[in-house]
């Protein structure tokens, strides 16, 4: 009796408070008692709610009307805004800045029934005005510290223009760079990728969901999106249970452990189900396997792309495999909100079903704070105090620098004198202001980033020139952000090659322009875009002092480049700080240490390319003149750069890898040490990269995969000894029994400065 007394106390403790909002206007919010503890409070809603309101709370709705102007009247926005103030909206999605995210927030808490707040969602990809190196290039820094901080700098800026949730990181493997969005990932490693995904989880979600400076991560797209055949954006994906658990899991299972809120399926079909009605991927492997206690967020419309998948015959089949499969938010498809309830009635969809995907999202909401004070996020004082502030530009500066990846450098061609030198920059890219901030930054200005001229006259004591010599993208759409690559107009290179003839250097910036990769921009091309091929070879012929800075989004196949030019920089898309980063590594006042997290073929024919491939039943040729075995006719198996390449002004030189025993047991560990010494003149940072590989296991193992790397930093001639523990952990892998775990076996491990270039010890794992 005192239970069911305490229940009905619960329930009916639901009263109007009166919460100040920044601006110290005093508006009303539901309050739920705070002394109880997260989920009977959740409970106590939940039993207020009619059905129609609970599907409400799974209704995302993107921003629908000028929120400052007239209120609609007729079509679907007034349908819409009809949903708002019935309380059949739980979140709403591109709705930025203070006063408009506080006018929708004020509809939802205080013209609605009961009053509960909206969550608001934005693409905070790599920042929001402020804008920090692509995600792809932030990856080449393996700089964990620092990818953090980059998320939390996106995250304060997001937060403070009423922002709460950000569909980020994307934590896809992609192993086929002519897939545009891998871009928006941390390339083709799964421990590499793993531990990136902690770190920007970590850094938007911070250290508590209630501080005003934080906000939801989720991890996407869930699951096996990279794996698009042809590399085709939305394609079909079919790949085994071993590349699933082994490769593409392992990222949200991180992100997962990591904390993170949300989670957001994905376009794909996998296995012949669409992701966002795949019951095996939602309830069976994260809400019950993982017990994710989060929610799970359609991607744009995807419940009702179900129809043209040949999955669902029309939206309201789309909505009831939708929900019952595990997505409990419906983005931009109404497909919930017009269809759940009758699917209920029906017995089509359990109402039970409804309630925990409702549960759920309140559960988050409780979390951000928003029924505490749904107006947190609403302080204009605080917007323009922190969008766009100086420590913002100097921690994307510094990702910036961490960013670029050296890829060769012959003669020493780099870094540049800082004086007496005649120096030509040639390339559309090398002026453009927009180009730099890449894809995915929807609310960053056009012109807002530092170009690359820019940056290097600030270094004033070389005479330096520049010619445009070709553009990269004549043509523009900005509703759909596309470009139209150059492929006839070369009326520039005459000036070029002119002014290229009489200089000490020739830095020529080429590459992608800033929207050619991204969602929707595959490519079956992956050299330099357009006429930018020629451009090059033409200015090689007149001097052949070239530093090629590359600005790309994805791994570009360079043959003839790597051939003849004698330097060349990778330095993607780097955002708003991008041309004083670059012309701080070229000039040396930063020594570059980036190492790359994706191949780079030699030719598009390649791809998918890894470095952690299988090595087949024929991998070597057995015969003289043999054609029988794993190659092509027309070119090498080997890439261009491989996975985990990327040199320094510094040489650093491996030497003495240690096993600490020859093997170890169940429980037990081992050590495996080199020592890495700086040959160069520079001090100079490294990573240390280490490998291991399992020689004989019920499922075929990979002929290398990363399992942990060190950055150090050491001054020249100096030493240091690093060190990796090895122990069942390291070793276990989705096996033939259907688990994780350590088989016992032969090993290898292999330390260096890249997947290609290390040291190579043995060892054996005897499991008792």
């Amino acid at each position: 009796m005192q239970n069911k007394l305490k229940l009905m106390l619960t329930i009916i403790t639901v009263s109007l408070t009166v919460v100040a909002c920044s601006d110290k206007i005093m508006k009303p919010s539901v309050s739920y008692m705070t002394d109880n503890p997260l989920e009977t409070r959740v409970d106590s809603i939940l039993k207020l709610m009619t059905l129609e309101e609970k599907i409400g709370q799974l209704n995302q709705y993107n921003g629908f009307w000028e929120i400052t102007g007239p209120t609609p009247k007729e079509g679907q926005a007034a349908k819409k805004y009809a949903d708002l103030k019935n309380g059949l909206v739980g979140s709403m999605l591109n709705v930025k800045g203070v006063k408009d995210v506080r006018a929708l927030q004020k509809i939802a808490v205080e013209e609605t029934r009961l009053g509960i707040p909206l969550i608001f969602g934005f693409d905070v990809i790599h920042g929001y005005k402020t804008i920090s190196p692509i995600p792809l290039a932030e990856a080449a820094s393996w700089d964990l510290v620092e990818i953090k901080k980059s998320a939390a700098v996106a995250a304060e800026e997001a937060a403070s223009v009423g922002l709460n949730w950000t569909f980020a990181p994307m934590v896809d493997i992609a192993r086929d760079a002519r897939w545009g969005r891998v871009m928006e990932g941390a390339g083709e490693d799964p421990y590499l990728g793993s531990q990136i995904a902690i770190a920007r989880v970590q850094g938007f979600q911070g250290d508590d969901l209630k501080a005003k400076n934080t906000i939801l991560a989720c991890a996407k797209h869930f699951a096996g999106y990279a794996f698009a055949e042809s590399g085709r954006d939305y394609n079909t994906v079919d790949v085994g249970e071993s590349t699933l658990q082994n490769i593409v899991f392992p990222p949200f299972k991180a992100a997962l452990d990591a904390g993170v809120r949300t989670f957001m399926n994905s376009f794909n079909e996998l296995n012949g189900i669409p992701a966002t009605g795949n019951k095996y991927l939602q309830r069976q492997i994260l809400k019950d396997d993982w017990k994710f206690d989060g929610f799970v967020v359609s991607d744009w419309g995807s419940i009702n792309e179900m129809i043209a998948h040949g999955y669902a015959k029309d939206s309201k089949q789309a909505a009831e495999i939708a929900i019952n499969a595990g997505s409990d938010m419906d983005m931009e498809s109404s497909a919930y909100v017009e269809h759940l309830a009758e699917l209920v009635k029906e017995g089509k969809v359990k109402e039970s079903t409804i309630d925990d995907a409702a549960r759920r999202i309140l559960k988050v909401k409780f979390e951000l704070g928003l029924f505490d004070n749904p107006y947190l996020y609403c302080d204009e004082n605080y917007e323009k105090e922190t969008v766009g502030k100086p420590a913002f530009q100097e921690a994307v500066l510094e990702m910036a620098k961490k960013s670029i990846v050296l890829l060769k450098n012959e003669k020493e061609l780099l870094p540049l004198k800082k004086s007496g030198q005649k120096i030509v920059v040639i390339g559309a890219l090398a002026n453009d202001k927009t180009s730099p901030l890449g894809s995915w930054r929807i609310a960053a200005d056009d012109n807002s980033a530092v170009s690359l001229l820019e940056g290097l006259k600030k270094y004033k004591n070389n005479s330096l020139s520049y010619v445009k010599g070709a553009d990269v993208a004549v043509g523009r759409t900005q509703f759909v952000w596309e470009t139209k690559i150059n492929m006839t107009d070369k009326s520039g290179f005459a000036e070029a090659i002119n002014a290229a003839k009489g200089a000490d250097v020739v830095i020529m910036s080429l590459g992608e322009h800033g929207l050619q990769s991204g969602e929707g921009r595959s490519r079956t091309d992956l050299g330099l875009p357009g006429v930018q091929q020629e451009l090059l070879e033409e200015v090689y012929k007149v001097n052949p002092n070239i530093v090629l800075v590359l600005n790309n989004g994805r791994p570009l196949a360079i043959p003839w480049a790597d051939e003849h030019i004698p330097a060349i920089v990778e330095a993607w898309q780097l955002g708003t700080q991008s041309g004083n980063a670059i012309a701080q590594v070229l000039y040396g006042d930063y020594n570059p240490s980036g190492k790359l997290p994706m191949t780079f073929p030699r030719n598009v024919g390649q791809v998918p390319i890894y470095y952690n491939y299988k090595n087949t039943g024929r991998p070597v040729m057995n015969e003289p003149e043999s054609v029988f075995w794993s190659h092509y006719i027309d070119e090498k198996n080997t890439p261009l750069y491989p996975f985990g390449y990327g040199l320094s002004y510094s040489k650093f030189e491996y030497s003495n890898l240690e096993l600490s025993q020859k093997s170890f047991s169940d429980n037990g560990q081992m050590e495996v040490s080199v020592i890495v010494k700086n040959t160069g003149k520079y001090a100079g940072k490294e990573v240390v990269q280490f490998y291991i590989r399992d020689l004989f296991a019920s499922v075929t193992r990979p002929v290398k995969e990363l399992k942990g790397f060190e950055m150090i930093e050491l001054q020249p001639n100096e030493s240091k000894k690093v060190s990796f523990i090895i122990n069942e952990k390291t070793i276990e892998f989705f096996t033939a029994n259907s688990k994780w775990e350590a088989e016992a076996g032969d090993f290898k491990v292999f330390v260096g400065g890249s997947s290609a270039q290390t040291l190579e010890g043995d060892f054996q794992y005897l499991n008792n």
